[in-house]
């Protein structure tokens, strides 16, 4: 949730929960497309318990080693030197570039209407990472200004395309990513298809045929 290491201190803890808050908060331009404030408020109490797990060492060391004990962390990762900053989901930069252009969205809406292989993608009952990438790449439209537009960090964009199940984030980030995802390429209805991506991404006969596509 606050994605940091786990060696990070108590200081990038305090820091990475402040640089998420201000994120998910009412009213915060780096996210009111992305979730709804039901969304909101489950993301909101979500860090709230991994701050206070995180903060308090004896909660902490029984969460490292259930951690451990499913194999997750490896305990001399764990105690291994601190040596990065916490880095939070959403790439923030004071670039006002956020959408396309008038002009650039009717080019890729004309190009999503008049492409034969995008209807098929769009119309299956599943839609894996692999097949948005198809679809990025037949608008010619690049995974750097997808991030760049979107704020949202460019290796979350890569684990969603390459079907990186075990590196995506919680189901409630992915599902507000894929949606902005599908509005910069101007792919509609944005509901339905974020839904079958979500659906897809769960079930794991589907996962499977997912990687097969790659």
């Amino acid at each position: 949730m606050l994605d940091i290491r786990p060696t990070a201190a108590a200081f990038e803890i305090r820091q990475a929960y402040g640089t998420a808050l201000q994120i998910y908060q009412p009213g915060s331009a780096a996210s009111h497309s992305f979730f709804t404030e039901t969304e909101r408020r489950e993301i909101l109490a979500l860090l709230e318990k991994a701050y206070r797990t995180l903060v308090d060492e004896r909660t902490r060391r029984a969460y490292d080693d259930e951690l451990v004990s499913r194999g997750e962390l490896d305990r001399a990762v764990e105690a291994g030197p601190v040596d990065r900053k916490p880095v939070g989901i959403f790439n923030i930069s004071r670039t006002r570039d956020r959408q396309p252009s008038l002009d650039n969205q009717e080019t890729l809406k004309s190009k999503v209407r008049e492409s034969k292989r995008i209807a098929e993608l769009t119309a299956g009952d599943s839609l894996s990472g692999a097949g948005l990438k198809q679809i990025r790449e037949e608008l010619g439209v690049t995974v750097e200004q997808i991030a760049q537009a979107t704020k949202i960090r460019q290796d979350h964009l890569t684990h969603i395309e390459e079907d990186r199940v075990d590196r995506l984030p919680a189901a409630i980030f992915l599902k507000g990513f894929v949606k902005s995802y599908l509005k910069y390429l101007c792919l509609e209805p944005v509901e339905a298809l974020s839904a079958r991506y979500m659906e897809t991404v769960a079930h794991p006969v589907r996962s499977e045929r997912a990687q097969e596509q790659k």
